[in-house]
């Protein structure tokens, strides 16, 4: 990356940097979408993640970094599907096609993004009883009858609870997103 280390200086390289962080559970799901395998996901990401870093002085401070992200993950996405099926280009998947999802995937992520920025403030805003309990239920492993038991209660009660928990999540996502 010395190019783009002689071209910008340290507070553009942080920004990058940033960028990367910030893009990448967007460029996970994106590629899979694509994919659809968990392992060649992670593969492809993982070479993806290497080419923007080997390109980052093609990137233009102050465009729009995720854009350009999701065009390097798309043709990563086709380099992948190439070399994997040894297919020539009239037998892979149409180009044209995969353009169209990336397009459809970028203006999409948008919505995302703001539907979970609006879950983690929702989720802020429950009491911390609440939040733990949902913390636990989707934690890996999280099983609704080993809570239960922890918390001296019928498996159908938290059950319950937690179904009023996502109710009151859900409308407070759906106001926090019809505002902004």
């Amino acid at each position: 990356m010395s190019g783009f280390e002689e071209k910008f200086g340290e507070e553009v390289q942080a920004e990058f940097v940033a960028n990367i962080a910030n893009v990448q559970r967007q460029l996970h799901a994106y590629i899979f979408s694509l994919v659809r395998h968990r392992e060649d996901t992670e593969d492809v990401l993982q070479e993806t993640n290497y080419v923007l870093w080997r390109r980052a002085e093609t990137f233009t401070p102050g465009t729009n970094f995720r854009a350009w992200a999701y065009k390097v993950a798309q043709l990563q996405v086709m380099a992948y599907r190439k070399k994997k099926y040894k297919l020539n280009e009239r037998e892979w998947l149409d180009s044209e096609l995969i353009e169209a999802l990336a397009e459809e995937s970028l203006e999409e992520a948008d919505y995302y993004e703001l539907r979970y920025n609006a879950l983690q403030t929702c989720l802020q805003a429950l009491p911390h009883e609440r939040r733990q309990l949902v913390s636990n239920r989707y934690a890996p492993g999280g099983c609704v009858n080993d809570m239960a038991e922890q918390l001296g209660k019928a498996p159908k009660a938290v059950s319950e609870t937690l179904r009023r928990i996502r109710h009151a999540l859900m409308k407070c996502i759906k106001e926090k997103t019809v505002t902004a």
